[in-house]
């Protein structure tokens, strides 16, 4: 199992951010995955996200500083996928920071450091997207 981490600073506050940061911009925001479905239910926000042969629900809980999710069920390749986004205030704004573990499913040399670095790829394209709404 590999972390990834990416951070970027707003110049906004944490309020407006927390209201931008909704489970399907999120989803959408990698860019790996297009938004397929979203269900609200009693264990959070189920997003269905499909992409290349594949769909997988990443299930969202609201935390008090941003969200955290979870890919579900059979999950690809993927042996577990879990990502935190917290919003922190930071000087006249707020620091987004993207936090995720990934393992695969693969018997390949490496699959786990393959697998963080299209994590970080992905992330990476998140906070860009998130941020841009501030700029």
């Amino acid at each position: 199992m590999r972390e990834v981490t990416v951070s970027r600073f707003v110049s906004a506050r944490p309020a407006a951010v927390h209201r931008i940061l909704s489970p399907e911009a999120v989803v959408a925001a990698e860019g790996t995955f297009t938004v397929a479905g979203v269900e609200e239910t009693d264990d959070g926000t189920v997003v269905t996200a499909t992409g290349p042969g594949m769909a997988i629900p990443f299930r969202f809980e609201p935390r008090e500083d941003g969200l955290w999710y979870t890919a579900e069920g059979d999950v690809g390749p993927f042996d577990r996928m879990e990502t935190r986004v917290t919003v922190a205030p930071e000087d006249e704004g707020s620091r987004i920071t993207i936090r995720s573990t990934v393992s695969l499913n693969l018997p390949l040399p490496f699959a786990n450091r393959i697998a963080a670095w299209k994590r970080r790829g992905e992330l990476q394209r998140a906070i860009e997207t998130l941020a841009a709404a501030f700029d």
